[in-house]
């Protein structure tokens, strides 16, 4: 296993982030030790083409051609710091004006023309036929804490660091030559799906040794690949969303826990911020960002009915938040306490030649627990959202004949 490591939110040529370089190769030897390589010499590169040329190098090799492999490829495109070299602009030069958009597109030209490299190298490498290609995200769109919105999860509620759909919904694709046929699939499916769906692909092929540990633990995630490939239902139907007792900076400020189950969801706390609905942005100043809606501490949504989450519905379905409470109450007694510890002066890249290193930190008290008791969630005391559907003042933009 070979991987080439950065800090996010770094500078893509500098690699640099809090006053340290960070760009390493990270890797096991042929004897078995993990071996810890900073990358100096590629100071001053693009990161995207880095790791593009990278993974071109390993499918290339000729070990990838006779051994099963598995590569994970986390580009820092389109994350901030927003970088990318002027001939990827150059493409947007007389159609956006923006300077912030026209930065924005290209860094997504930036990161499809790596991904392209990459499957034009599976080609040359006769590999294409038996290779699966999965391309997803993390979260939502950024569009809250920026001056300036360059993307949207339009017409879904919210973005990143929100548990609303917009921050929690990801479009992906899976690319399988001679495995699938053409079409889409709305099944439930979490991160922690990919690991037990690859191993029942990987398995289904002989390629794994019977004695492989992996197949005596307990998987947290199911194996996706028929509802996939054969559209049949998932057999997930719950997802825990979070469960996070501290406020988030530049997100919310009081406790936050969410559950999916089926097709209700189930907000404690907050869901945001970001709360609103932001359209795409416009090409033109005009200013597109919305108001934000009233956010109560009890929200219940049926998704499949109401995938915008405009319809509280939390006083209709006593029962329903009931049951989806105690299903947090649930997680939440096996949950480990967050360790939040004070910054370690130790940690500084000041002390290892302005680089981020391990190192051997004192041990902190985290301090007096601020986890919320869920039980207390029980007695039903929070102050409840209007009953009606929220209005969405992006809308209103749309079509100026509509009003609420």
């Amino acid at each position: 296993v070979v991987s080439t490591q950065s800090t996010g939110s770094q500078n893509y040529n500098t690699h640099v982030r809090g006053g340290g370089y960070d760009l390493r190769s990270d890797y096991w030897d042929e004897q078995g030790h993990f071996v810890d390589q900073v990358r100096y010499d590629l100071k001053g590169q693009y990161s995207t083409e880095l790791y593009t040329q990278r993974m071109v190098d390993l499918i290339s090799d000729k070990k990838a051609q006779s051994n099963p492999f598995f590569i994970y490829m986390a580009f820092q495109n389109v994350h901030a710091p927003h970088m990318v070299p002027q001939r990827y602009k150059d493409q947007y030069s007389t159609h956006i004006k923006d300077k912030r958009e026209k930065t924005f597109a290209a860094m997504v030209s930036a990161m499809d023309e790596g991904i392209g490299n990459i499957t034009v190298a599976l080609e040359a490498a006769g590999l294409s036929d038996n290779t699966i290609i999965v391309f997803s995200s993390d979260n939502g769109a950024n569009v809250g804490c920026v001056g300036h919105v360059t993307a949207s999860n339009y017409p879904y509620r919210g973005g990143k660091r929100s548990i609303y759909e917009g921050g929690i919904r990801s479009p992906s694709f899976v690319w399988a030559r001679g495995r699938l046929t053409p079409g889409t699939s709305n099944a439930l499916v979490h991160v922690t799906d990919w690991l037990p769906t690859f191993w029942g692909l990987a398995s289904l092929q002989g390629k794994l040794k019977p004695n492989n540990p992996i197949k005596t633990k307990q998987l947290d995630g199911f194996d996706q690949w028929l509802a996939i490939s054969e559209k049949k239902e998932s057999g997930r139907t719950e997802i825990l969303l979070n469960i996070d007792p501290y406020p988030l900076s530049c997100g919310h400020k009081v406790p936050n826990y969410g559950i999916r189950w089926k097709e209700w969801k189930l907000i404690l706390g907050a869901g945001g911020p970001p709360n609103g609905w932001y359209p795409a942005p416009s090409l033109t100043k005009e200013d597109r960002t919305c108001n934000q809606p009233v956010q109560g501490y009890v929200e219940l949504y049926n998704i499949e009915q109401d995938p915008y989450e405009r319809r509280n519905v939390s006083d209709r379905h006593p029962k329903i938040v009931k049951m989806l409470t105690q299903k947090l109450m649930a997680y939440n007694e096996t949950a480990v306490p967050p360790g939040n510890v004070k910054v370690d002066p130790a940690s500084s890249p000041k002390n290892f030649n302005y680089t981020w290193m391990p190192w051997m930190g004192n041990e902190e008290e985290v301090g007096e627990d601020m986890r919320k008791n869920l039980w207390e969630m029980e007695e039903y005391t929070w102050v409840q959202m209007e009953l009606e559907e929220l209005p969405d003042p992006c809308l209103q933009i749309e079509d100026n004949n509509l009003s609420f």
